[in-house]
């Protein structure tokens, strides 16, 4: 019986932690200024909700896109450097870490929102879409954001740039785990939920640090993502109160 090849080393990139830091300047950035056009809307009515959805999706798409940038220009493309490829056994390993992260944030979640209550315990995206009625067509796009791009687009920078960057100088997987983890959590800009993102994080870099690829923390990030996405939908539809 012949033993399985080990997959070959990738070819060293040439990006480190400022790739990172100059995909979430790009982030800050973005949101600044489509946040500045969204203020001066005002309330009026389906301008309002156009400005929202570009001031939730343009800011993270853009960071994703840079992240891919940095690698075709300092490295070996997304595909080689992030692991950014189809294989069922990263799909499933996702979907399967998924779950459990899934479950474990829902307990988090209840446990969260008994301790510091509702209010605190809302997303800046949900606080956002506080009071607002959006129409179906701008309901569903936000609705595939948080659920399938937004993690696609994070990944990138966190499992991805960040990730990368520390294995350039050689630290070990749980020294990757821990710091992207806590960034991301950090990151989010989100003090009151600091906690409980670290909670969600866990099981995402957990898919990352297991297969050594960021397809699957996208799936374990997508599955993780689902329950709120469809109660944004919900809400932003005016079906469920927030």
């Amino acid at each position: 019986m012949t033993e399985p090849r080990p997959e070959p080393e990738r070819p060293a990139h040439r990006w480190g932690f400022g790739a990172f830091f100059l995909a979430q300047a790009v982030f800050v950035l973005v949101s600044v200024t489509v946040a500045a056009f969204f203020g001066e809307l005002g309330d009026e009515g389906s301008r309002l909700g156009l400005a929202l959805v570009l001031m939730l999706v343009v800011p993270t798409v853009l960071a994703g896109l840079v992240a891919v940038v940095i690698t075709l220009v300092r490295g070996n493309g997304p595909r080689i450097d992030f692991g950014l490829q189809w294989r069922w056994k990263d799909i499933t390993t996702g979907l399967g870490i998924g779950v459990i992260g899934l479950v474990s944030t829902t307990i988090a979640s209840m446990v969260w929102i008994n301790w510091v209550g509702q209010d605190n315990a809302n997303s800046t995206v949900s606080s956002m879409l506080d009071g607002i009625r959006l129409p179906p067509a701008l309901a569903v796009v936000i609705f595939l954001h948080v659920w399938l791009v937004a993690p696609v687009c994070e990944e990138l920078l966190y499992r991805g740039l960040l990730w990368g960057a520390m294995e350039r100088l050689r630290w070990s997987k749980w020294t990757a785990l821990v710091l992207s983890t806590a960034i991301f959590a950090i990151g989010h800009l989100e003090p009151e939920r600091t906690l409980l993102l670290l909670v969600i994080a866990i099981p995402i870099g957990v898919a990352r640090m297991v297969t050594g690829r960021v397809t699957a923390s996208i799936v374990a990030h997508q599955v993780n993502n689902f329950l709120p996405a469809v109660g944004l939908l919900l809400i932003s539809l005016g079906v469920m109160p927030e």
